[in-house]
């Protein structure tokens, strides 16, 4: 029977090999010793809390071995993990504990006000504190509840393929986070599936520095490495010379990220002295990777992927050769061993090669859908198996596919699809800017017209008509944005994505304010 127990299954084979660094500390430890630290976890879990399996336990933490002890004891236990973002608030969080029904709450000293915040507005029956000496009336210490337990194995596991192994919460930016079920069956797949399509090896090493709150900083790296026993280095937060650094010191092999962060780590002075001469390939996912980063690293002598996943489907959905990364440039590959892809339009009905429509992805790593939310998850999960995932995009001819944008974003201007992804990708061409971000906006004669968000390189100053002259010479009229607002910065999610929404009440408010005038 297919369970998620990655790290004891690999802790049986090759129990003495190193797993994971954390680099706060320079703390190593093998797969055996993670293997027992989950082992007391979950049994902390069942003794201290009397949490059952299915029970669910939420995790406000930032990346800590103690999150990796969590995530691995809810394989084991069959007791759903909730991860918590750090970046929301109380009343934001307040919504998942409540949506969730979680009988305990997991946090570290680092975000313990905001814990105690969410006491009063959505109370639960345990609290462990996972920075705490000792154990009070009010809240458990971890160190407390996983030095009285016994170390022996767990009894065998009931746990079926379907069963939730995690609830993790989309990020709201249209509307209230929904909980996705996640089930063993597709944390499992995603790390085989990834460790052969990949082709991963045992020497391999990445490290984690995106939220583990998030599924791209759970099963990106963290379960396919393990699955093949591999080794992680993981940091506590997001630091460009810190990481820049451990690369180098522990010889990563493959560095992935949003296409924010390898921005960022481009931009800082060392990535033009790094040692690059041991990395295998360099992958992004999260967000449309725009080209010229693609570019400034393949000028270093490095190969670089674009992947492609969401939480709902699994990260990791699919593949493309290193001599493909070169040839294809921009392209996600091609969908990764039993997995079915294909594109479609508003009707539902299948289109050809170089047609734009909605992608749809069929397989073993598809979730259960959303918790608690029969409504949406029949929205996104046809009868067939079907999931809808909302992203514009295009197969060419040899099958390999490209992402177009957000369908939710697409503008109809004058009965032409006009994607802000094609947009914002030429605007970054242009050396004045560092960001920018394109959204539609009501217009009486078009019905939508796209509107630019500019974030330019420090100390330069350019007017808009320049900008738009620099686009008129690459893109129709028709795409071309009808204004062009300069912000300091993109407001963007934990994982990198511009909160258009954000953007899009922004505009409004400039509009309506210079109706006033």
């Amino acid at each position: 029977m297919i369970t998620a127990d990655i790290l004891g299954e690999r802790a049986r084979i090759t129990g003495d090999s190193l797993a994971l660094i954390y680099v706060p500390t320079r703390q190593q430890f093998t797969y055996a010793q993670l293997d027992q630290r989950a082992t007391a976890c979950a049994r902390g879990w069942m003794s201290c809390c009397k949490l059952q399996p299915k029970d669910r336990v939420g995790l406000l933490s930032e990346n800590r071995v103690e999150f990796v002890d969590a995530f691995c004891a809810s394989g084991k236990s069959g007791i759903i993990l909730v991860p918590l973002s750090t970046r929301s608030t109380a009343h934001e969080l307040a919504h998942i504990l409540k949506d969730s029904g979680m009988r305990c709450l997991m946090y570290s000293g680092r975000y313990g006000a905001l814990a105690r915040e969410l006491r009063t507005l959505a109370p639960v029956e345990r609290y462990i504190n996972l920075d705490s000496t000792n154990s009070t009336s009010t809240e458990l210490s971890y160190k407390d509840c996983v030095a009285a337990v016994s170390m022996l194995p767990l009894p065998p596991s009931s746990i079926s393929p379907e069963d939730i192994y995690c609830l993790l919460y989309t990020s709201g930016t249209t509307g209230m986070p929904k909980g996705v079920m996640i089930p063993h069956r597709q944390i499992a797949w995603n790390a085989y599936n990834t460790v052969v399509s990949w082709q991963l090896r045992d020497t391999d090493s990445m490290q984690i520095f995106t939220p583990m709150y998030h599924a791209g900083g759970l099963a990106v790296a963290l379960t396919p490495l393990f699955a093949i026993g591999g080794r992680i280095v993981l940091h506590d937060g997001f630091n460009p010379a810190e990481i820049w650094k451990t690369f180098e010191e522990y010889q990563c092999t493959i560095l992935f990220g949003v296409p924010t962060i390898f921005k960022m780590l481009m931009e800082a002075p060392e990535f033009a002295r790094v040692d690059l001469g041991h990395v295998r390939w360099c992958i992004s996912g999260g967000a449309p990777l725009p080209r010229y980063i693609i570019t400034a690293y393949q000028e270093r002598g490095v190969i670089f992927k674009q992947g492609y996943g969401l939480t709902e489907v699994g990260v990791n959905c699919f593949s493309m050769t290193e001599s493909d990364s070169v040839r294809k440039p921009g392209s996600i590959g091609k969908p990764m061993m039993f997995t079915q892809a294909k594109v479609v339009n508003l009707e539902g009905a299948e289109l050809g090669a170089n047609e734009v429509g909605e992608l749809c992805l069929r397989g073993p790593h598809v979730s259960r859908g959303y918790w608690n939310n029969p409504a949406a998850t029949a929205q996104a999960l046809d009868a067939e198996g079907w999931f809808h995932t909302g992203d514009l995009a295009q197969r060419d001819a040899e099958g390999f596919y490209y992402i177009a944008g957000r369908l939710k974003e697409m503008i109809i201007s004058g009965g032409v699809n006009v994607y802000p992804a094609e947009i914002e990708a030429e605007l970054l061409q242009h050396d004045a800017v560092k960001d920018a971000a394109v959204i539609g906006m009501e217009d009486e004669k078009w019905g939508e017209v796209p509107v630019a968000f500019v974030v330019l390189q420090p100390g330069i100053k350019v007017p808009a008509e320049e900008l738009l002259l620099f686009l008129r010479e690459r893109l129709s009229k028709i795409k071309l944005p009808r204004q062009c607002t300069f912000v300091d910065a993109l407001p963007r999610n934990a994982y990198g994505k511009v909160l258009k929404n954000e953007l899009r009440a922004s505009a409004v408010a400039l509009l309506e304010q210079r109706k006033m005038l």
